[in-house]
């Protein structure tokens, strides 16, 4: 990268940080979506109605919203907590939420709601015939969830997994509002100091295009791999 009046490695050291807070937000999203969709199809009326509700409210309010309110918002709560304990029982704590664990969690937790309908979607794909295929041969429940119903369901949430991946990189923009170094806030910052946002967000403009173009070439290689062997439709 050019050293753009000195702000170059700075950007640099942004994208890094901006790279990591998607993966392990993918991470912590992946997660969730399974556990939801397990939910979702379970037999058990509180996990559908716990899962129902988190996906209902998630999907339902915008991700800056649900950003400020986490990190803003918690942190209050967690003083007025703090405030209560220590005039009631005099335990004296304070805790501050960090904008890097913040955003991880707040996008992880918006994602996996995506996730979860996506897993849901996949895992209701895969053919009965094949689970009742294998149990007639035997196989246990983890077993037939592990051999049978998983690489199944991969190969059908293949395509919604990615796209919310790209999505997620996106979202990762946000994290700036709440004061996270990331490269967009250093290029606002640069941007203002400077007085030229052409040249500074031009630059983080074609970090994400790369990255997503790289991202796309991994997802079809990936869809390759799980369609090994299966007849497409034109």
């Amino acid at each position: 990268m050019l050293d753009l009046k000195g702000y170059g490695p700075s950007l640099l050291e942004g994208a890094v940080v901006t790279i990591e807070l998607a993966f392990l937000s993918l991470a912590l999203a992946l997660t969730l979506g399974l556990l939801g969709a397990a939910a979702k199809l379970s037999h058990n009326r509180f996990l559908r109605w716990t899962a129902t509700g988190y996906t209902t409210l998630i999907r339902g309010v915008p991700d800056l919203v649900m950003m400020l309110l986490f990190y803003y918002g918690g942190q209050v709560a967690v003083n007025s907590l703090s405030d209560a304990l220590y005039e009631a029982y005099q335990i004296d704590f304070f805790f501050q939420f960090d904008p890097f664990i913040s955003g991880v969690v707040t996008i992880g937790l918006i994602f996996g709601a995506y996730m979860t309908e996506t897993f849901r979607g996949a895992f209701l794909a895969v053919d009965s015939g094949q689970i009742e295929a294998a149990r007639a041969y035997g196989f246990g429940r983890w077993l037939t969830f592990r051999r049978i119903m998983v690489p199944q369901m991969l190969r059908h949430a293949l395509p919604g997994l990615g796209n919310n991946w790209q999505v997620l990189l996106k979202t990762t923009a946000l994290v700036s509002i709440i004061g996270l170094t990331d490269m967009v806030r250093v290029a606002e910052e640069a941007a203002k100091a400077e007085r030229s946002p052409f040249l500074f967000f031009i630059p983080v403009a074609l970090m994400y295009l790369l990255i997503t173009a790289a991202s796309e070439l991994f997802i079809k290689w990936l869809n390759k791999r799980a369609n090994a062997g299966v007849v497409q439709g034109n």
